[in-house]
C-alpha cells in the first residue's frame, strides 16, 4: 500500500513529530511504502479562489510553488493521512492551507449528490483519507468531533473517504496497525 502523511505540525523535532515519523516507520516496516511530506518545508502559496486550476491551466495550480507535489503523491497514494497538532481547537493553518490546494484534483463542474452539490471527479480512482490529530490539555470531544465532521466533509467533496481519525494519545504500533489494515 502507498501512503502519504502530509505532516502540518509546523515546529521540526516536535512531540508530535516524533510520533508521525514513527507511524511512518511502523508502516515501512510492515512492507508499506511510507512517504511523509513535511509541508514546513514546502512553498505552498496558498489558495485565492481564483479558478485559475480550473480554467486557466486544468488540473494544476496557476501559482508556481510546491502544490503540484502535493497533489501528485496524494492522488498516487492508496491513504493519504492529514496529520496535524489540535492548535485552538482546529488542526494548523498550515495542513489547511496545503488541504485546500488539492482541489484542482476535482472537475470546477458541480453535481447534486445526496440532496448536495460536489465537484465532478477529474480521475478514475481517488485515495481514502485518514486523519491522525495531536489533541493537547485544551483539545476537548466536541474540538475533535468537528474537526473529523469537517475533514470528512472535505474528503467527500474530494472524491475520497475519511476511513479512520486517531488521536496521539494511543500507541504509534496500534495507529500504524489501523492506518494498514484501512486501505
Amino acid at each position: 500500500m502507498n501512503v502519504v502523511i502530509l505532516n502540518g505540525e509546523p515546529i521540526t523535532g516536535s512531540v508530535f513529530d516524533t510520533y508521525i515519523h514513527d507511524i511512518a516507520e511502523r508502516m515501512s516496516a510492515s512492507g508499506h511504502e511510507v512517504r511523509v511530506l513535511e509541508l514546513r518545508d514546502l512553498d505552498i502559496k496558498g489558495c485565492s479562489g481564483c479558478w485559475g486550476c480550473w480554467v486557466k491551466t486544468p488540473g494544476e495550480c496557476v501559482k508556481r510553488d510546491d502544490t503540484e507535489q502535493i497533489c501528485r503523491a496524494v492522488i498516487n497514494s492508496d491513504l493519504y493521512v492529514l496529520a496535524s497538532p489540535m492548535v485552538m481547537g482546529f488542526t494548523t493553518a498550515l495542513l489547511k492551507r496545503a488541504a485546500d490546494q488539492i482541489i484542482p484534483l476535482v472537475h470546477p463542474y458541480i453535481v447534486i449528490e445526496g440532496g448536495e452539490m460536489h465537484h465532478l471527479p477529474r480521475y478514475k480512482r481517488y485515495p481514502k483519507m485518514g486523519l491522525l490529530l495531536g489533541a493537547d490539555a485544551d483539545t476537548d470531544a466536541e474540538d475533535l468531533a468537528l474537526t473529523e465532521q469537517m475533514w470528512s466533509r472535505m474528503a467527500r467533496n474530494l472524491k475520497s473517504q475519511l476511513v479512520l481519525t486517531a488521536v496521539t494519545n494511543r500507541p504509534t504500533e496500534e495507529v500504524a496497525r489501523e492506518l494498514a489494515t484501512v486501505a
